[in-house]
């Protein structure tokens, strides 16, 4: 990568990361919530007001209630450079300490997709070789919530919030889905995380929907990282490459809260215990790769990435990776992250 891509790659990480530790702030002070949160910064005080209901008894002795407003000062610790995750059921954090690798170039697996790859710093899913990857990888288990449609991509027009959380409508209802990283891009990003990613499978969604020139102005088979959330299998306080591994989620029963680590069901299922493989652990994804649920097919009757891929009636879809054996001894992209992931809790309480 040249001196001047490496400048414009830190100029923007940096303006996305000011915008989203602001962002941040504004949701932990009026939603509660917080959304991947970024080396520890000096505690911020926030004033908010308090609304309380209490009730008092008259000397008439007739009971009645009185609405009174208070002030209260909040002390919220404000990070950088991290986000959740989960492991063995767990909400834990990750603490980034080098830009992503995308290595070898997404070209070497997609020669005839060379111009379109070099948009996306050469990053791409649906092949990779583990033995390209720095000594020490480890992988990282990128969970993408596949049944929320287009939306996935953080593009209001298809639907997502304008935080960049994907939606997912069921039966006239529609949910935010909540996730550890938004869309790229948008005001919820990870930081450390490629802005654009190539994919053979993006190609076919836009060929299925009869567009051949790609969109947002992105060559054919680009778009943005979509919302994910992560998992893991080990925690460690020393900083290591995670190797990415991709999985379509098609289930939404199973799909975490990325603040609590559990799942709700919000779509009927013939499986007795619908959200019994809630992705918040390894042995839950192993099970997910075969488990055949009604909810699948209700899910996804109008979702195109579903559509494309055969409509699969399995939980989740991992390309190029088919069985359960095969989690840590294959890879489906060649993206790589650094960070510790120690276990704790990484949002205010």
């Amino acid at each position: 990568m040249d001196k001047k891509v490496k400048k414009k790659n830190k100029e923007r990480l940096a303006i996305s990361n000011i915008v989203f530790v602001g962002v941040v702030i504004l949701l932990i002070v009026v939603a509660a919530v917080g959304f991947g949160l970024y080396a520890t910064k000096p505690p911020t005080k926030v004033v908010t007001t308090k609304t309380s209901s209490v009730t008092v008894t008259s000397t008439s002795t007739v009971t009645s209630t009185v609405t009174s407003t208070s002030t209260v000062t909040k002390t919220i610790p404000v990070t950088v450079n991290s986000s959740g995750a989960f492991y063995d059921g767990k909400v834990i954090t990750f603490m980034y300490t080098a830009q992503f690798e995308c290595t070898p170039n997404g070209s070497v697996f997609f020669p005839n997709a060379a111009s379109n790859i070099s948009v996306a710093q050469g990053c791409e899913v649906g092949a990779g070789n583990i033995s390209d990857f720095p000594k020490g990888a480890a992988p990282m288990f990128v969970l993408v919530p596949a049944f929320a449609g287009l939306s996935i991509f953080g593009v209001q027009k298809l639907g997502a919030t304008a935080q960049g959380f994907p939606t997912f409508t069921y039966n006239n209802t529609t949910y935010t889905i909540l996730t550890q990283c938004g869309a790229a891009d948008t005001p919820t990003a990870c930081p450390d995380h490629m802005s654009l990613i190539y994919s053979p499978a993006f190609t076919a969604v836009e060929e299925h929907l009869g567009i051949y020139n790609g969109v947002f102005g992105l060559p054919e088979g680009v778009l943005p990282t979509p919302a994910h959330e992560h998992l893991v299998t080990f925690t460690t306080n020393t900083s290591i490459p995670w190797y990415l591994v991709i999985v379509l989620v098609f289930n939404p029963n199973i799909y975490p809260n990325p603040i609590t680590g559990q799942c709700t069901q919000i779509v009927p299922s013939n499986v007795s215990d619908p959200t019994g493989d809630c992705l918040n652990n390894i042995n839950a994804l192993e099970a997910a790769m075969t488990t055949y649920d009604s909810a699948v097919p209700l899910a996804n009757a109008k979702n195109p990435i579903w559509t494309t891929l055969g409509e699969p009636g399995v939980d989740v879809v991992i390309p190029g990776i088919s069985s359960p054996a095969d989690l840590f001894n294959t890879t489906n992209s060649n993206m790589v992250l650094f960070f510790s992931d120690p276990p704790v809790f990484p949002y205010p309480v």
